[in-house]
């Protein structure tokens, strides 16, 4: 945790100020048994009602500006912890934005939504604890033994033998419930993904009417969570019985010796109040320390899970940047083999093919054969694990990323819109494109019309996620969005698969008369979608199994004419359906 120290560089005065503060709060409290005292042997003693009164404005003075100090303590701690939270969240977002696809794939989604909000709640709140009684319980407890030890040693004895004794029963129980909050962590993290699952998948859930088994998913990890959290309050229960049986035995040995002190005359008996209550002070600051371990216990927890994502690094970085080549070839594998994190299967292997400026690239293969992992090699979302990706004649691993991914519009298979304007989600290539840039845009990849008809025309605000579209809506939108900024290679994932086909045509028809000059993937697994481009890549099973035109791949390549005969099959039953 103290890792993360770091993070409270901006906020030195209030994390200095918070502990001075609440040790002013502890020097008051610690004075008031002493004024006690002296109003029972002077002012009760003899009668005196000038020197209670007197001693009562004391006591209640101690009171106001112990209460300001703490008041003021609790200020700098909380401004010193809300900077530290808020600093630590947006490093963490920051680097977690500078993580690749494979480092996500290594922690997944829903855990880094878990560090990113509860554990680092989690740390905000240790620290806030540590700045108020990290320094003040302890100051309490040897406070309090000092002034016993000037009242009677002989009686601080019984301080002595309790102290350690109460240390014990709560440190005991402290341990037996450590394990069980790291557990809870880890239950927690499920539920984050059993509710995101749920969230996402809504709609494939009561499509095949799995609410009641989705439910009781969450409900069984509920009830563990609901256990263990059970357990750690039943022992945590146990603290307080213990530890009053401990301070009432000293109290109970603290006025039977110091009565028998008192009538030798020893002590006074306003000093035996004092001690009685020095004791119920150790008592309070000994609990308060317990419960600061059990939060610094959970937030170094926490801290740990959120160090785990600062030492991951991207295992892709920026390059040194480089001038491209003038050359015909615009992409080149080389060889290119490639496996996902903590997958001893190749998602590709050996692929090597070129591909010339302006030519239009089909990618065709069944599902899970690499198509989507050939072209996220492209923009280097991920890497390749052997071989050689090349753009323009330059490794795209020398090419800064910005640089890389400016040259490059990708269409995702899932597409993703975000809240805003029409406008606002096309100009994510460009931040400074015209509305006649995107007109074209939107023409080419047939959204204009329906955009048209939109209240507010590109003023038109767009849901997040874009559920106030439809799937083909959202689709066409998003090839507009990586059109505009006219890359010079554009790779369309299976991105016209919510398209009627007249659509989809009229599209494919548009791309090739608004694109010229532009390199164009297209990954598809519709042989209609990619007969026509100027080169087809087969994947089977991660392998390359033929590369050619269409007429080409029909006379040579088998699983390309396996797939067009299941197709026309299909086509041809539907027909006569």
């Amino acid at each position: 945790m103290f890792r993360l120290a770091g993070f409270l560089k901006h906020y030195k005065l209030q994390s200095l100020f918070g502990p001075l503060f609440k040790l002013t709060e502890a020097v008051f409290e610690l004075l008031v048994p002493v004024v006690m005292a002296r109003m029972i042997d002077v002012g009760v003693k003899n009668g005196d009602k000038v020197y209670i009164y007197r001693s009562g404005i004391i006591l209640v003075l101690l009171g106001v500006l112990g209460l300001a100090a703490s008041l003021t303590a609790q200020y700098f701690a909380a401004r010193a912890s809300a900077g530290f939270g808020t600093e630590l969240r947006n490093a963490l977002f920051k680097h977690i934005n500078t993580l690749s696809f494979r480092e996500v794939d290594k922690f997944g989604t829903p855990s880094l939504v878990t560090r990113l909000t509860n554990d680092c709640d989690q740390v905000q709140t240790g620290v806030n604890m540590i700045l108020r009684l990290f320094l003040r319980s302890p100051f309490i407890v040897l406070g309090a033994l000092i002034m016993a030890l000037t009242i009677s040693v002989r009686l601080t004895l019984i301080f002595f033998i309790a102290s350690p004794v109460l240390a014990f029963i709560i440190f005991a129980i402290i341990k037996k419930t450590v394990v069980l909050y790291k557990t809870t962590q880890k239950k927690l993290d499920r539920a984050s993904t059993l509710t995101r699952e749920n969230l996402t998948g809504a709609r494939a859930i009561r499509a095949f009417s799995r609410q009641e088994d989705e439910i009781t998913d969450f409900e069984n990890n509920s009830n563990e969570l609901y256990i263990n959290q059970l357990i750690a309050g039943k022992i945590s229960a146990l603290m307080n019985p213990f530890t009053y049986i401990v301070v009432n035995l000293a109290i109970i040995a603290i006025i039977w010796y110091g009565g028998k002190n008192v009538y030798t005359g020893s002590i006074t008996q306003g000093e035996v109040i004092a001690l009685v209550n020095y004791m119920n002070q150790i008592l309070l600051a000994l609990v308060a320390l317990a419960n600061l371990i059990v939060i610094i216990t959970k937030a170094q927890a926490s801290a740990v899970r959120v160090n785990e994502v600062f030492d991951t690094s991207a295992s892709i970085s920026d390059g040194k940047g480089v001038t491209p080549r003038e050359t015909d070839t615009v992409l080149e594998f080389k060889d290119v083999t490639f496996s996902y994190y903590s997958s001893s299967d190749d998602a590709l292997s050996h692929i090597s093919f070129k591909v010339k400026k302006g030519e239009t690239v089909g990618v065709i293969g069944a599902t899970g054969c690499g198509k989507s992992t050939l072209v996220n090699l492209i923009p280097r979302f991920y890497d390749a694990g052997s071989g050689e990706v090349l753009v323009d004649g330059e490794n795209v691993k020398d090419y800064t990323l910005h640089e890389l991914r400016r040259r490059i519009g990708i269409v995702p298979q899932k597409a993703v819109l975000f809240k805003g304007t029409i406008r606002e989600n096309m100009r994510w290539r460009d931040k400074n494109a015209s509305d006649e840039q995107i007109e074209r845009a939107l023409e080419i990849s047939q959204s204009l019309d329906f955009v048209k008809e939109k209240r507010g025309y590109l003023d038109h605000m767009i849901q997040q996620g874009g559920r106030n579209l439809s799937g083909g809506q959202r689709q066409r939108l998003t090839i507009a969005r990586a059109l505009v900024g006219e890359p010079e290679i554009l790779i369309l994932d299976d991105s016209s698969s919510a398209l009627d086909l007249a659509t989809d045509r009229r599209l494919r028809r548009a791309l090739r008369r608004g694109t010229d000059g532009m390199t164009v993937f297209i990954v598809s697994q519709r042989v209609s979608s990619v007969r026509n481009a100027d080169k087809i890549l087969v994947l089977d099973d991660g392998t390359l199994a033929g590369v050619g035109t269409h007429s080409e791949l029909v006379s040579s390549s088998e699983v390309y004419r396996e797939i067009c005969h299941s197709q026309h099959a299909l086509a041809d039953e539907g027909g006569r359906a």
